[in-house]
């Protein structure tokens, strides 16, 4: 009895779409090179109101170095890096990781042409995994970008030195870029809901705007939940409670007890919403 063949010979699905082909596709997006511009450029117009305007330990109250980040932010170039992230963590940041997760999978079927990725063919599962691992590491990218500049035009325009604390104190420049390496770090792990979102949102709609502001809008949300204080304890739930619990690692002694919870929260809610994408995308009917 002979044997039907059911692939082609040579033919390997988990060799199909490979990562490097993905990533050079979203990376020659005019979308990505726009929004690497918008993060670079943020430090130096930072840099530039500060000259303008005085810096912050110029105002009333400066200097004290008990105010807040921002208080602080022309001390160093650590300071200023720290305060890009501070000012930039609760929205901006948002944005890169909704549009490259939420845009990946939703302008393939708004251009029309993810049935035929399907059809070259590649498998449901392999494309979405390399989606995924593509725009996590966009967003990733995106996330460092902005700090990595920051320090570096900070650096030349405030010097070199210990990461001065609001609280007091001060932590030895020997010890700044580990600290401010583990905010970049949790930053991007409490954006993980944000892409767990855009990411599911981008499998269930053609309109990648719809699964980008979705996501932005649902995050919003959240940070609008989580000012309500008559909701008490139930605040921990919610990812947006712990997005700035970074600040525990700018202390002189670190503290792990927030940025654990808010990582436990944040991996949960991420994968529950890419297991949502994967199960859903599996069983869908791809007509575009």
């Amino acid at each position: 009895m002979s044997v039907v063949q059911e692939t082609a010979p040579g033919y390997d699905p988990a060799r199909t779409l490979p990562l490097r082909v993905e990533a050079l596709r979203q990376w020659r997006r005019r979308r990505t090179l726009v929004m690497g511009g918008v993060l670079a450029a943020l430090p130096f117009v930072m840099i530039i109101a500060f000259a303008v305007g005085g810096g912050p330990d110029d105002g009333p109250g400066g200097g004290n170095g008990r105010i807040s980040l921002i208080d602080t932010a022309t001390a160093s170039g650590a300071n200023f890096a720290a305060t890009c992230l501070f000012v930039s963590a609760g929205f901006l940041l948002v944005v890169p990781v909704a549009l490259f997760c939420g845009d990946t999978v939703a302008s393939e079927a708004g251009w029309s042409s993810l049935r035929y990725l399907l059809a070259s063919p590649v498998p449901r599962a392999r494309l979405l995994w390399s989606k995924l691992v593509v725009a996590l590491a966009f967003s990733l990218g995106a996330i460092v970008l902005l700090p990595v500049v920051a320090l570096a035009a900070g650096t030349a325009a405030y010097g070199w030195g210990p990461l001065k604390l609001p609280t007091g104190g001060a932590l030895p420049a020997a010890d700044t870029l580990p600290r401010l390496a583990l905010v970049v770090a949790f930053v991007f792990v409490s954006q993980l809901v944000t892409a767990g979102l855009a990411f599911w949102l981008s499998t269930r709609t053609d309109a990648p705007l719809g699964a980008v502001g979705g996501a932005v809008g649902l995050t919003i949300v959240g940070n609008v939940l989580d000012a309500v204080t008559a909701l008490g304890s139930w605040r921990e739930f919610l990812p947006a409670h712990w997005q700035f619990a970074w600040a525990d690692a700018l202390q002189p002694q670190l503290e792990w007890g927030g940025m654990i919870k808010g990582t436990a929260v944040s991996v949960s809610y991420a994968l529950v919403l890419f297991a949502l994408a994967f199960r859903g995308f599996s069983r869908k009917d791809i007509v575009s």
